[in-house]
């Protein structure tokens, strides 16, 4: 706990606030899953490429809930910038080399 503290900078009431945030937001997804295969699959076998699809759509909206679900546990600020940095990784433009 002390360890997560110093990494992101808060206390150790804010530490356990943020993993109850990821708990809920990874529980929100688990638990959405099953409804949304049923809707789209004809009795609930998933095709190679709905599972494709599925994890490739998921990511944005597991970062929308993270933000839902940092506002409602008062972290809002912290989601945001962690949103911010985890975006800025995947997008962020390599330099060439040699420059």
């Amino acid at each position: 706990m002390q360890r997560l503290g110093q990494r992101w900078g808060v206390g150790p009431t804010r530490v356990i606030l943020i993993l109850v945030v990821f708990t809920c937001t990874g529980f929100t997804v688990m638990f959405l899953k099953r409804p949304v295969v049923a809707l789209f699959t004809e009795g609930g076998e998933q095709p190679f490429w709905f599972s494709i699809l599925y994890y490739l759509l998921i990511l944005p909206v597991y970062n929308v809930l993270l933000l839902v679900y940092g506002t409602l546990f008062g972290q809002f600020r912290f989601f945001w910038n962690f949103e911010k940095r985890f975006l800025s990784r995947i997008f962020r433009r390599r330099k060439p080399a040699g420059q």
